[in-house]
């Protein structure tokens, strides 16, 4: 799945939960659960990997900025663990796909193999799925995120 609906998801769970530990384990595990969903993938050469990724890290970075921005400007009542929620779950949802810029930029292995072996063992990708399942999430994570942190925001 691409990391902006996991930055997404992760945001979800941080407005539901409304705890920042949790939210974080949470955002975790999410990751392998949404990867393990049928989701796009389709990586023809490692050129056409590097502009999907390149493009999905920079949208996923937006949509953290996006997003914290709309919790920072909800009412001021519960606000600050309302936020610390929010971004531990997005940084929970994307922390294990970090491997990958680790490995191209720094040329290490971010987690122990074991950890790398299960994450590509549970991928579930495949063509054709971009709009159907790829865009399909993000509108929806994205809604639902706005709706929960509107929502908690209302109940402070």
């Amino acid at each position: 799945m691409l990391v902006t609906n996991h930055v997404l998801s992760g945001a979800v769970i941080g407005a539901a939960v409304r705890r920042p530990l949790p939210a974080f384990a949470l955002g975790v595990a999410s990751h392998f659960a949404l990867d393990s969903l049928p989701h796009w993938g389709d990586w023809e050469s490692r050129q056409h990997f590097m502009r999907v990724a390149v493009a999905d890290g920079l949208s996923g970075l937006a949509a953290m900025g996006v997003v914290t921005s709309a919790v920072m400007r909800t009412p001021a009542k519960g606000r600050t663990r309302l936020a610390v929620s929010v971004v531990l779950g997005m940084a929970g949802a994307a922390l294990p796909d970090l491997d990958k810029p680790a490995h191209i930029i720094f040329k290490r292995k971010l987690w122990p193999d074991a950890v790398n072996r299960f994450h590509s063992r549970i991928q579930d990708e495949a063509p054709g799925r971009f709009v159907s399942h790829e865009l399909v999430a993000a509108a929806t994570f994205a809604v639902s995120a706005a709706a929960l942190i509107k929502r908690r925001a209302a109940v402070g």
